[in-house]
């Protein structure tokens, strides 16, 4: 019952976001930059956070306070179609995302995607990934953190994959900082079902930010394991708590 609730709300919810972009449209013509961006950020926080209340996930942040006042990347490990929500409704300014090339298919939540900043990846082309990278580093340079999985896909599970080292490219190139974070039990409230929706705690962690503007170039070749190791010490450590 939960998963045809969700589904529903979830639907019901994106075609009122269409309506919303008449308004922003609005806000664009006759507001600053600051107001636009401060009303796509409200919109982002209220979604996730319904997006969160209606799959009836138990969320628990640690270590909010670390999230730096500069743009910076978040990189973490990536566990379910739920991760998003859960990151944006921590966000305390408009986010953008890495985002699958496959995404931006998908009507009205591409369209908000793009206007906080998200880009599209295409992993099968590399001359088209470095065009994303680029477009990513550019936000960065404009003030906005950008939210990266180097996964790649969904462990759906508290398992962590490889960690692409490309992925990290978005964070040297722009001069930012790096914020580990991980995601978990997320998968609990939906992939670890077979897809059905059910209720579940779940844990966001935060952690400090990575400076690398006094690393060497071997320790920035390296920085994707030392992020991994960090993001896996956490959950070894929610694992001994169980």
């Amino acid at each position: 019952m939960r998963t045809v609730y969700f589904y529903l709300c979830f639907i019901i919810d994106l075609i009122g976001k269409a309506f919303k972009k008449i308004q922003l449209n609005s806000i664009k013509k006759h507001k600053t930059t600051e107001e636009v961006d401060a009303y796509l950020a409200k919109v982002v926080r209220d979604w996730s956070n319904f997006v969160i209340r209606i799959a009836g996930l138990n969320l628990t942040v640690i270590g909010k306070e670390n999230i730096p006042k500069e743009p910076c990347v978040f990189v973490g490990n990536h566990q379910s179609n739920l991760d998003i929500p859960v990151i944006l409704a921590n966000m305390n300014s408009l986010t953008g995302a890495v985002a699958k090339k496959e995404m931006e298919k998908i009507p009205v939540m591409s369209y908000w995607m793009r206007q906080i900043h998200s880009v599209f990846m295409d992993r099968e082309n590399p001359r088209e990934a470095l065009k994303s990278i680029s477009e990513g580093v550019e936000n960065l340079k404009n003030g906005y953190s950008m939210i990266i999985f180097p996964e790649g896909t969904r462990s759906r599970s508290n398992n962590i994959g490889e960690f692409k080292k490309g992925s990290m490219r978005l964070a040297i190139k722009a001069g930012v900082p790096i914020v580990p974070i991980t995601f978990y039990d997320t998968h609990k409230a939906m992939e670890g079902n077979n897809g059905k929706v059910k209720k579940a705690n779940a844990k966001l962690i935060f952690d400090k930010p990575i400076y690398m503007d006094k690393m060497s170039k071997e320790e920035k070749a390296e920085i994707s394991e030392v992020v991994k190791n960090i993001i896996q010490t956490n959950i070894n450590m929610e694992n001994k708590i169980k």
